[in-house]
């Protein structure tokens, strides 16, 4: 992966370390990487294997010139912070962001109207290696800039383009709070299991190891999710029986389509 310059990581939590992660072991050279991160301690690991770190953006060295900026620090901290990097932008760095609701106009707007800005909403299980990031791009954001945005998100999952911007918050709503919707998934399917009788911790263990499960099918398989599933449910069986409650008029589908419009329009009003 060939950056052009040094990249310059803005903000390293969890989200963050997970991306630095998955690109230090995809051949990235710790030393071509630059953290600004007030608090140091948990870098520690990163820091020793050779990665720069400067507690804000003042500490960094007036010479450095990166190809890159990825900003990934909470949405709520970049007003605040985009400013100081407006000379790196003018200098010629693109800059790549995962803050959600921060539109490519916001960028824009601080960092000077020729910036090449890249847009990307990842999800947590980046952490794992098994992240879903859709990502867009404004029009100064060549080709060549994509393929690495789309690289960098690589490391930690799957990626995804989408030309029209206001598309990332049906994703932000669809897989930025995804996860959430299993882990409450898992923590309804095991108080139904308590009420059906079993044991609380057995309930957690079937509820947790089934989903678990089931993702990992979804992952490797061919077919669509629809055929997996009629592929468990035997005609006249127990599985139909609780299908024909998922599934009616009532059921799952309306009740998640509600969910995602909500999560979705406010999305749009953070943005």
């Amino acid at each position: 992966m060939n950056l052009g310059g040094p990249l310059l990581l803005v903000g390293c939590g969890k989200m963050g370390g997970a991306l630095l992660e998955g690109w230090l072991s995809q051949g990235i050279a710790p030393a071509d990487v630059w953290i600004v991160e007030p608090n140091a301690e948990p870098l520690q690991g990163f820091i020793a294997r050779g990665v720069h770190h400067a507690p804000d953006a003042a500490g960094l060295p007036g010479d450095l010139k990166p190809a890159l900026i990825v900003f990934a620090v909470k949405p709520q901290m970049l007003a605040a912070a985009l400013p100081a990097y407006k000379a790196f932008a003018e200098a010629g760095a693109a800059a790549l962001s995962i803050a959600a609701g921060w539109r490519i106009a916001g960028f824009e707007e601080a960092l000077g109207a020729q910036t090449p800005v890249v847009r990307a909403m990842p999800n947590t299980p980046a952490a794992v290696g098994r992240g879903m990031t859709v990502l867009c791009a404004n029009d100064k954001a060549d080709a060549k800039l994509q393929e690495v945005c789309g690289e960098l998100l690589s490391a930690v999952g799957e990626t995804a383009w989408v030309d029209d911007e206001g598309l990332i918050d049906a994703v932000t709503a669809v897989s930025g709070g995804g996860p959430a919707y299993v882990f409450l998934l898992i923590e309804c399917l095991a108080k139904a299991g308590v009420e059906a009788g079993l044991p609380e911790d057995l309930a957690m263990q079937c509820a947790r190891v089934t989903v678990a499960g089931a993702g990992e099918l979804v992952h490797i398989a061919s077919e669509p999710a629809s055929t997996l599933r009629e592929n468990v449910t035997s005609p006249g069986g127990t599985t139909l029986e609780a299908l024909k409650i998922l599934m009616a008029e009532d059921g799952l589908q309306p009740l998640m389509t509600r969910a995602i419009a909500a999560a979705t329009a406010r999305s749009k009003e953070l943005g």
